[in-house]
């Protein structure tokens, strides 16, 4: 019996406290920068400086209280839900075409259900839970190139609704990406994966250069006027490209340790919707390229945590759906700091945690406390 229970003793249950303490950091100092960032605009538009603040706090603080529950339910439990997460993600964003939808900035891509929320943020939980649990069924059979397009084949319906009904190339795109990741981290054939990424690199290039000659006309579609605003900024600086110029005046006026915070000047009218997709801006220039660099650490710091967590994943199930989250944050930051340095198009991609959207933010620490559960199922031998 005294055997047994110091066997016990030295079974310890982990809980990942450092990827939770740069979680709250990010939250904090995104709820700051977005006061910074978008005081100005919310006084001229709503007579309140805190109101986007007040908004992102309660949404915030909503995320939380949805992270500890998913922190303390097995993470297991949501395996029963998967099949129903990939339909009802399908079923919000075809929603959005009924009069339960409504438009926002010029793109309809959000519910009215007597609160807001955007499907495509729904659809990011929903692929990633459905998709670990998916690759899990298959097992082994992962390993046949038949295995690996059926799962391309499963997503393409979700990639094709949310660029055909909500126009949001940019999630497609992420979604995308993290089933393509779970894949890789599933399937030992890394060959094919090279092949694929070779075509996809090969696809993007043929389609710039035929735009570049001119081969594909430019009023084909606005994706196309992005691509040549991208190309030469300077030429669409009344329309698309007015947007980028302005995010690179800030980024190139905040110098090394930037004007101070909230000494922004582009965020006083000239950037338009500072504080979504172009917070990462502001950043540089209240903060310089410090700042800035300080931020992309700490998000190399919370990447690093969930792949420790990854690989000490007590089963392939846990594993995948902590390697989708991660999927989630690195093409998203990667995604959004090349949008405003003008390194890709334009594409309206948020940077998580700091950028303004209650829907994001709650499903982001949703996925957070995914993570966190996946952690605190594993156990430390203490020798």
């Amino acid at each position: 019996m005294a055997s047994r229970k110091r066997n016990r003793n030295r079974d310890e249950v982990y809980c990942d406290y450092s990827l939770l303490f740069l979680v709250i950091f990010l939250l904090g100092f995104g709820l700051v920068m977005l006061y910074s960032t978008s005081s100005y605009e919310a006084q001229i538009k709503f007579g309140s400086s805190t109101f986007y603040l007040r908004k992102q706090a309660v949404s915030t603080a909503l995320g939380i209280a949805v992270m500890i529950f998913f922190t303390l339910i097995d993470y297991h439990f949501w395996a029963k839900f998967a099949v129903a997460g990939y339909f009802v993600s399908i079923i919000l964003i075809l929603l959005v075409m009924t009069p339960l939808g409504y438009e926002a900035n010029g793109a309809r891509r959000w519910l009215n259900l007597g609160f807001s929320v955007q499907p495509a943020e729904v659809a990011k939980v929903g692929m990633i839970i459905f998709f670990s649990y998916f690759i899990c069924v298959l097992g082994k059979r992962m390993q046949q190139t038949k295995a690996m397009l059926l799962t391309i084949v499963i997503v393409i319906p979700v990639v094709l609704l949310l660029i055909f009904v909500t126009n949001n190339l940019s999630t497609a795109i992420i979604i995308f990406g993290i089933v393509i990741l779970m894949i890789f981290v599933a399937s030992p054939q890394y060959a094919r994966f090279v092949l694929l990424g070779l075509l996809g690199a090969g696809s993007v290039v043929v389609v710039v250069l035929a735009i570049v000659k001119g081969i594909i006309p430019e009023d084909l579609s606005f994706r196309f006027a992005r691509i040549n605003a991208w190309l030469d900024p300077e030429s669409y600086a009344v329309e698309q490209g007015f947007q980028t110029l302005q995010a690179l005046y800030a980024i190139g006026s905040g110098g090394i340790f930037g004007k101070g915070l909230g000494q922004s000047m582009q965020k006083l009218g000239f950037l338009p919707e500072a504080q979504n997709d172009m917070i990462f801006s502001i950043i540089c220039e209240e903060l310089g390229l410090f700042g800035a660099i300080c931020i992309i650490i700490l998000f190399l710091l919370l990447l690093w945590r969930c792949m420790i967590i990854a690989n000490n994943a007590p089963d392939l199930f846990g594993a995948l759906i902590v390697v989708g989250v991660f999927g989630h944050i690195a093409i998203q930051v990667i995604l959004n700091i090349a949008v405003v340095t003008n390194s890709i198009p334009n594409t309206g991609i948020t940077l998580p945690f700091i950028s303004y959207g209650g829907t994001s933010v709650l499903f982001l620490l949703m996925e957070m406390g995914l993570v966190l559960s996946v952690s605190r199922r594993i156990k430390l031998e203490i020798k």
